[in-house]
């Protein structure tokens, strides 16, 4: 049994705390650090990524014990989006494109897809 008692839930809330983290080691040097070497960018992305992937590997490994990889990964990539998306709004004050929401509506079908024949919370 996983700490928030559903496998499903640990993993979903495991992936998007992690990828909260890691959004900001792979993009905020672009606000942040534009003024510093390369280097202070990527040094300060790795101790980000650290902390990440003690997030990331266990939510990957409850979640593998109700879903399948690829379950895992179309997960991982809607996430990803829906973090990604207020990230580059309101954080990095990115215009908002109509094809960041074609690309949304693509990775829900996705989610819909292959989660279609198992409702994600069984």
């Amino acid at each position: 049994m996983s700490p928030l008692g559903s496998p499903s839930l640990f993993t979903i809330a495991g992936l998007i705390t992690s990828n909260v983290f890691m959004t900001f080691a792979w993009y905020a040097h672009l606000k942040t650090l534009n003024h510093k070497p390369w280097r202070v960018a990527a040094l300060l992305r790795r101790l980000i990524a650290l902390f990440e992937y003690r997030l990331q590997v266990p939510a990957k490994r409850v979640g593998h014990a109700v879903m399948d990889v690829g379950e895992l990964k179309i997960l991982r990539e809607f996430i990803t989006l829906s973090v990604f998306l207020p990230f580059a709004l309101f954080y990095l004050r990115e215009p908002l494109k109509l094809d960041y929401l074609w690309a949304a509506r693509c990775l829900l079908g996705a989610v819909f897809f292959v989660f279609r024949e198992r409702p994600l919370g069984a």
